[in-house]
């Protein structure tokens, strides 16, 4: 093992804990100035492993003998920021950053080349750009399709599709779909991005024919094929969400033809069970997805051979997950395979900043970490135990009919055929979800007037539902009518479950999002059908019904809405009804305007959270706090409500406003008076670090922690600001060295997620700030996220944009405290603000 500049020791293995008869080692910790911090991990044609690093870093080559690096090499090839790659066709792939020939700054698919013989890199090829690809959310990993002819390329939620995008693509007709609407993140993060969010595109060798595969993912670093040519993807969350309604958990997801999971941006992600989105396979809960890989190769019994791998970023974990055949679909389990010792622990965290993963040509499995420059290093896990380890048959014969079924259907997306409509149907009605999705994509392939008909006279109630949902999709304001008959024939009563249930009220609402409100005339039996049904006695079905009934103007829903609110158990259920009641003009009185506006004092303070929510917390080793856009979702949808108001109603209603006091960062004063005592740099205290795990000063770590006004941004249980990152749990994903530079140096990594955008203008001037809203017209931008003050820039003055590589937090905050208080201040941030952490006790 190799050592030379290093940022901090990686994690030892006996820091580690994994399942028995499983061991862990630690096989080469990356050099800072030769080697980067490693984000990706691929396995060449001669069992070496290539190491991807962040941006200006090299791709790094080691080869191996029986665990142990016996040459380290740093390989000519003129690419960084290394998010994903591929040995395939002779060649290899990858997604990162390089320039063209005239010098252009690109970040794209790129095809390296040895054309010599000599084992080194030549030619290097760039075969498309990816707008958007850099940074975090953006395009990923590569994997060689199971046909063995193409590419397919999994895409964060900031990459544009490519505009070259082939009519014949599985996946079309995206939109937003909503009946009422939407609001963008509180804080501006993927402000004025529209769907389809994440994707997978399909690609020939050369990078041509590019086809969208599916979409309506966050943001998936890494997917992986299973032994039966299934894809599977490990999703992101919005850790901002934590509290609202919206909010989506990390997830497995089975990434078929033609799929939509639903992820759309601020407030506008779609619940599991809409029609037009299919489920994700498997909840995990909170953390950071990055790494995925299948076991099979493994020298592992049977079980992990056929286990998929998933990592987590954020709070180190490795995670087995046990896949089971579920119909068309899969099901399953999943266990923490390894992790810190320390994941439970209130303080002392050790972290694991897994990144990349894959099983040596050894068959162990092999995983680096890295990432936002923290240390790389590489670990290799072999199974020790006396269960054999031969290759299993990992074919799973469970359920290969339905599968077989949906491949089937699958073979009629994205081009027209006479035998699909005919195929197709009878699967519209299937009890399996994934074979009416696959069923229905089939059909919309096709063109409409073959098979609109159809669905208008359909008698099957579930075969009805879903084929109009493909009208209301493509039918436009003309079908609108003849939807809205059909649907009628159906009434919401006497459909025989509430799947049924929820997809008519599904297709009501994507007609009203895509043809617009009808006529009242059109509206008028449905509005008669639903109304004297609202409330239900499911939260999705009155989640649906308000939203419908609003948009059509039904009479006396509010007061029965804020009635909802009123009985709600959870703070989730009860922002549902107050947020899609903020831009409803029509149907108030003053008497429940004032019930209304009174949630904002009465309510937040009593409500609660689903069970299964708050599991995830504990389960990743943390306590639950509402996400960092939360409060300013509060404000927000208070401010919009407060729009509405009429002078009169304003005046009126001015008690019961002035009674709630918009949530402020606590900012604490300091005990002390400070002045300068030096320009600390991480030099000076680096070799201090030690000190900061025992016999601290809680009350000095706070003082200091109020000195520095860290909580003007940043957040620290419910406490605090949000627009830099929450550091609740920061010790779980930066080591002490980490967050001392962090402090000290704030501008050397910035998380694109709190990062600035520099507009440069036409006329020279750059614009700094934040996104906070964009149209196809115009930029709003703010330039300082603790001033309320907002910049309106037209697009046509815009020359180009990128993201700043200046942090939005100073630089010298920490030079009036002493080298204790800085100590003590560290302590307090590792043990997230509790008196009773382990740096505390003496």
């Amino acid at each position: 093992m190799f050592a030379g500049t290093v940022l901090g020791e990686p994690p030892k293995p006996e820091a580690l804990e994994t399942l028995p008869d499983f061991k862990v080692e630690l096989v080469r910790v990356a050099d800072l100035d030769t080697e980067g911090s490693w984000i990706s991990i691929a396995r060449d044609p001669k069992g070496r492993l290539l190491l991807g690093a962040e941006r200006k870093q090299p791709i790094s080559r080691l080869t191996l003998e029986n665990g142990q690096v016996t040459k380290a090499e740093i390989l000519q090839i003129p690419l960084s920021e290394v998010m994903g790659m591929l040995f395939a066709f002779d060649s290899l792939y990858i997604n990162g950053r390089g320039h063209t020939p005239d010098g252009h700054d690109v970040f794209g698919l790129w095809r390296c080349r040895s054309t010599k013989g000599d084992d080194e890199y030549d030619q290097v090829e760039l075969l498309r750009e990816w707008k958007g690809g850099g940074g975090d959310h953006g395009a990923h990993a590569i994997l060689l399709n199971p046909d063995k002819k193409h590419l397919n390329i999994v895409c964060g939620n900031f990459v544009d599709v490519p505009g070259d995008v082939l009519p014949s693509s599985p996946h079309r007709h995206y939109a937003d779909d909503l009946a009422l609407p939407r609001a963008e993140d509180s804080n501006g993060f993927g402000a004025g991005r529209k769907p389809p969010g994440g994707f997978v595109v399909r690609l020939d060798p050369d990078g041509s024919h590019c086809e969208l595969v599916a979409s309506g993912e966050r943001n998936t670093y890494d997917v992986a094929f299973n032994h039966d040519g299934e894809l599977f993807g490990f999703d992101s969350d919005m850790e901002n969400d934590w509290g609202t309604p919206w909010y989506r958990p990390i997830r497995v997801y089975h990434v078929t033809s033609g799929a939509d999971y639903g992820f759309r941006e601020g407030t506008a992600k779609w619940p599991e069970y809409y029609a037009d989105s299919l489920p994700g396979t498997l909840t995990i809960g909170i953390g950071s997805p990055t790494g995925v890989v299948f076991g099979e190769g493994a020298n592992f019994p049977a079980k992990y051979q056929r286990a998929l791998f998933i990592e987590d970023w954020t709070y180190g974990r490795l995670i087995a997950v046990h896949l089971s055949p579920d119909g068309a679909s899969y099901g399953g389990d999943w266990e923490d395979f390894l992790a810190p010792k320390t994941l439970h622990a209130t303080s002392g965290k050790t972290p694991l900043n897994l990144t990349g993963i894959v099983v040596g040509a050894d068959g162990a499995l092999y995983f680096t970490i890295g990432g936002r420059h923290t240390q790389g290093a590489l670990y290799r896990i072999t199974y020790i135990g006396r269960e054999l380890t031969t290759p299993a048959n990992l074919h799973d014969p469970r359920d290969e009919e339905a599968r077989a079924l949906r491949h089937q259907l699958e073979a009629f997306h994205g081009h027209e055929d006479a035998r699909a409509v005919d195929f197709a149907w009878p699967q519209l009605g299937s009890t399996d979800r994934f074979l009416r999705y696959a069923a229905r994509i089939a059909i919309e392939s096709q063109p409409l007037e073959q098979w609109k008909d159809r669905a208008l006279s359909e008698k099957d109630s579930r075969t009805a539902l879903t084929a109009l949902l493909a009208v209301a999709r493509l039918g436009g304001t003309a079908s609108q009518a003849d939807v809205f008959k059909a649907l009628a024939k159906f009434p919401l009563s006497r459909l025989p479950d509430e799947t049924q249930q929820l997809d008519k009220l599904r297709a009501l609402e994507v007609s009203l999002s895509r043809a617009g409100k009808p006529s009242a005339e059109v509206a008028a039996p449905l509005v008669a059908e639903l109304n004297p049904i609202f409330p239900a006695k499911s939260i999705p079905l009155n989640r649906e019904l308000c939203q419908v009934l609003l948009a059509l103007d039904a009479p006396n829903v509010i007061g029965r809405m804020l009635q909802l609110v009123a009985a709600a158990p959870t703070q989730e259920e009860q922002f549902t009804y107050i947020f899609y009641l903020r831009t409803i003009t029509a149907g108030w009185t003053p008497e429940l305007r004032h019930q209304y506006f009174s949630w904002w004092t009465q309510m937040p303070k009593t409500a609660q959270h689903p069970d299964y929510q708050l599991r995830w917390f504990p389960e990743a080793g943390r306590e639950y706090t509402n996400g960092s856009s939360y409060n300013n979702f509060l404000i927000k949808t208070r401010h919009t409500a407060m729009t509405n108001l009429s002078p009169a109603e304003l005046a009126a209603l001015q008690p019961v406003l002035d009674s709630w006091a918009e949530p402020v960062k606590n900012l604490h004063s300091s005990k002390k008076q400070r002045g300068y005592v030096r320009d600390w740099k991480v030099a000076d205290l680096e070799g201090e670090l030690d000190h900061v795990g025992h016999g601290r000063n809680f009350a000095e770590g706070q003082d200091a922690l109020y000195a520095v006004q860290c909580l003007m941004c940043h957040r620290i249980g419910d406490d605090g600001g949000s627009v830099g990152p929450d550091l609740t749990a920061i010790s779980s994903r930066f080591s002490r060295h980490d967050i001392l530079e962090s402090i000290i140096e704030p501008s050397k990594v910035i998380s694109e997620q709190f990062a600035n955008t520099d507009l440069v203008l036409k006329n020279g001037d750059v614009l700094s700030g934040r996104i906070v809203s964009e149209t196809d017209d115009q930029i709003v931008i703010r330039p300082s996220m603790l001033a309320p003050e907002m910049r309106e820039v037209r697009k046509a003055d815009v020359q180009s944009r990128e993201i700043s590589k200046v942090s939005p937090m100073p630089p010298g905050l920490i030079n009036m405290l002493t080298k204790d208080e800085i100590l003590d201040l560290l302590a307090y941030l590792e043990s997230a603000g509790h008196a009773d952490g382990a740096p505390f006790k003496r």
